[in-house]
Formats: structure tokens, sequence, C-alpha cells
């Protein structure tokens, strides 16, 4: 989540003339909605950037695609009543799996301080094919951002594609187990992962219910007593004030509800938690949340790097064998 500000984006009809399938599809779909739809992708190709806003082969960028993966490209996953067009990437081995099983799947969240980013840029590109690499079908998710859109806007549209995933249909047309369906995500989106775990209680697999959560570099808890006087960046304080659309954090409620440490219970999924101890997002985010959790008997894992790499940018070959390991530990058929 690295500071800074992104242009408006505009808003424009949806163009029907795209590809047969898509269209179709979105027919089907959207077929009760009146309203003017627009596509959440942002027009502005600066809009889609990366959080990794460095130009080094580092983290993620260190892997290499390889054979036998399929991209499913901007799948509609659903609308919301402002008209925002809600899509997503599927990110599929094309081995058999052993005997017909159905595998396990993964919603992979982009980061970019909940107000840019997208599913498809390289980074988060190569995100999907790395989880589909580990043998996940993985779903790429586009979601509202700010300015136009603000807390719950985002983990409401998660919360949807989570349960269209779940879909008998949707889940038969991919092959995956609705039962096990886990989230990994990286700063803004490491945010929504975890919180994605937490909201709701019960049973893991159903509605919009995760199985597993592993997240890099989110921030955790979004209050006034952690961000204000627990003298986190004033960046990043600017950035949660934007997103949750605040006047001041000390006068800010809906943090509560926008905070995964807040929202936690004995019912919640394990999480994984990645973290580089100099980074934008003060590593005290992520101990305090490891001791909630701790607290609340929920297994969880930390681990820690040196320096000041964000989000992806630590996903390198070694924390890709932790995260994978961890859910495909947390992930397995029943």
């Amino acid at each position: 989540m690295t500071p800074g500000h992104r242009p408006s984006r505009r808003l424009r009809l949806l163009a029907i003339a795209c590809a047969g399938g898509i269209a179709v599809a979105a027919t089907a779909l959207l077929g009760g909605f009146h309203t003017e739809l627009h596509p959440v992708t942002p027009d502005e190709p600066g809009a889609t950037r990366s959080e990794l806003v460095t130009t080094e082969v580092v983290g993620i960028r260190t892997f290499s695609r390889p054979d036998g993966i399929s991209v499913a490209t901007d799948v509609v996953y659903g609308t919301q009543s402002d008209g925002a067009l809600l899509t997503l990437d599927v990110c599929s081995p094309t081995g058999d799996t052993e005997a017909g099983a159905p595998r396990s799947a993964v919603v992979s969240i982009h980061g970019g301080s909940w107000a840019r980013g997208d599913k498809g840029n390289s980074d988060w590109r190569a995100v999907c094919t790395w989880l589909a690499s580990e043998g996940f079908v993985a779903y790429s998710v586009n979601y509202r951002l700010v300015p136009d859109a603000l807390f719950p806007a985002a983990i409401d549209d998660l919360g949807l594609a989570v349960e269209w995933i779940r879909q008998a249909d949707n889940a038969a047309r991919y092959g995956i187990d609705p039962d096990r369906i886990g989230a990994f995500g990286g700063s803004a989106g490491g945010n929504l992962a975890a919180l994605l775990g937490a909201r709701g209680s019960g049973s893991l697999t159903e509605g919009a219910r995760v199985a597993a959560v592993a997240e890099l570099s989110g921030p955790t808890d979004l209050g006034h007593e952690a961000l204000v006087v627990g003298n986190a960046p004033a960046g990043l304080q600017r950035i949660v004030q934007s997103y949750l659309g605040c006047a001041s954090l000390a006068d800010c409620p809906q943090a509560r509800a926008a905070s995964p440490l807040s929202e936690l219970d004995r019912s919640d999924p394990p999480v994984f938690i990645g973290a580089a101890a100099e980074e934008f997002i003060p590593l005290a985010q992520s101990i305090d949340y490891v001791s909630r959790l701790d607290r609340l008997g929920i297994p969880n894992e930390l681990v820690t790097v040196p320096g000041t790499l964000h989000s992806i940018g630590i996903l390198d070959a070694t924390m890709r064998v932790k995260v994978a390991a961890f859910l495909h530990r947390h992930l397995v058929a029943p």
C-alpha cells in the first residue's frame, strides 16, 4: 500500500460488443438490472499499476509462468446497486486432478491503497498463475475502488465473489470443491483477505466464508489508537481516512468493521501473515494481529523478512513455498 493519489476514474458504458461468451454470460446474469452499467476496471492505464512500485525484479517478479496453465479473463461475477460491473480472472491448472477430484480454490486480491490496481496487471497476473502452478484454481478479483466507492464496497464485492465461486454450477465449471476456498492478498488486498476471513461466523463452507487466509503487508487495525497514537506513517493515515470516508480518524466508527483484528471470532479460519520489518505498514500491525489470533485460538503463522519491500515484493521463492504450504495444509480434502 504505497502512499499516493489515483486520478478519478471516469464512468463509461459497458461495451457489449466484446467477446461473445462474456457478453452472453453477462446478459444472462444482468437481465434483472436496469441501471446503466460501468466496468469496475479503471480507464486510466496508471490506475492498473501494481502496488510494487520498484522496477527491480523482486518478489513475485522472480516467478516464471510454466506451461500447463489456462487463464480466463474478465468473467462477470455480479453487479452492485451503483451499476458497477464486477469481473474476475480465473487461472487454472490444465492437468487432470487425481481421479478427477475437484481442486481447492484461492481468491487472489490485488492491492493499491483501496484506490487503484487491477487483477490483470503483470504482477497480479503472475500471482494468479503462480497459485495455479501450485495446483489451485485461482480467482483474481476486481473490486470497486476509492473514490468512487468507499468502505464497505470492496469487501462487499469480495463476499459476492466468494458466493459466486461457491455456487454449484460455477464450482463445477471450474472444477473446484466449494468447501475448500481460501483467500490471498497483499497490501490493501491483504487487509481485505484478512477481513474476508474474519467477516461472519460459523461454518467455513457456506456463503462468503473462506477456509484459509494468507496475507502480506495488510493493515489489520485501522483505528485511531493503532494508526495515530501508534505513529503510523502519515501517508497510511491519509489512505485509511480516504478509504473509510471519515473527516477524522479520531471520529471514525466504521474503522472497527474495516479492521480484521477487531472482527475476529473463534470460528474464523487459519491465517498466514507475511511482512517486512521496515516497510510502509508498521510491523506492529502484524504482531498485534497475531496476538489477537493467539488469544482466540486461531491457528496462524507469521513470517517476517528484513528490509523495506512491501506486499508481493516479498513474495520471492522462499516466501512462495511458505504461503503455498500453508494453503495446501489448510485447504486439503477432508
